[in-house]
This record gives structure tokens, sequence and C-alpha cells, in this order.
């Protein structure tokens, strides 16, 4: 004879299910906020033109055609450090935007060493901060 589960067990171990499938779901909404510069690493020794890969965490990458909460975009500051939150990244040749929503530019620079710093910032060009930022150290030869 075949043993068939109980009906209170059943739905004891589907609530139990939906429970854990939720608790998961919600651990993904709440990925931790950040930047990441991907490519190259810190430390690295380049020749230019080199690639820089950036990677955005808890937020999406937007163009900086308006401002949409949890949206912003890539800007890349050379031999600066982040940019207090709501700060105006400035537009020169050190403070390089990539408001189409790129995630991947290839840099020129003459040799020397250098920080690079990843800042993300929201469609007006306003900084999210220090906690939306990578800062590496490379040499360029």
């Amino acid at each position: 004879m075949i043993a068939h589960p109980s009906p209170r067990l059943s739905r004891a171990a589907c609530a139990a299910s939906l429970l854990l499938m939720s608790l998961a779901a919600s651990f993904a909404q709440a990925e931790e906020k950040g930047v990441s510069i991907l490519e190259p690493k810190s430390g690295a020794t380049v020749q230019s033109p080199f690639k820089v890969r950036f990677a955005a965490h808890g937020m999406t990458v937007h163009p900086a055609t308006e401002v949409i909460p949890g949206t912003g975009h890539h800007h890349l500051l050379i031999n600066h450090g982040p940019i207090k939150e709501g700060e105006s990244i400035p537009m020169d040749d050190t403070h390089l935007h990539y408001g189409k929503g790129q995630t991947e530019a290839e840099v020129t620079l003459p040799p020397g060493k250098y920080k690079l710093t990843a800042q993300f910032a929201n469609g007006a060009h306003q900084s999210y901060g220090k906690k939306m930022s990578d800062t590496i150290d490379l040499t360029v030869k």
C-alpha cells in the first residue's frame, strides 16, 4: 500500500516553500548599493589606450536623460577621489562622463601613475557620493 502525505503536511510544506521564496526575493532586492571598476584591476600596469569596465550594484544603469530614482550612470575621475553626495560632477578632461549609459570605455592617458575613481551619479550628473564610487591605482606605460 502506498502512503499518501496528510493534507495538513502538504499545506505546511507549501507554506514553508512560499516563505523561503519570499525571503530569497527580499534578500535579492536588498542588494547593497555600490560601484566597481571591473577592469583594470588596482595595481595593474597598462598601455594606452586601455579598457575600463564598470559595474553598478543595487542600482540600474540608465542614460542621463532625466532623474529617475534607483538609476544613474558612470563617470571616471582621473586623479580625483569621490565627489560628495549631491554635488554636480564637473565636465572637463579629468572628469569623464558616460551619460549614454555605457558600462565600458576606452581611455587614453600619457605614461605615469594614476588614481582612477568610478563615480555613479543621477541623470542630472549629481553624485551619489562615496558609497557609489570605487577607486583604483594603476600605471600607464
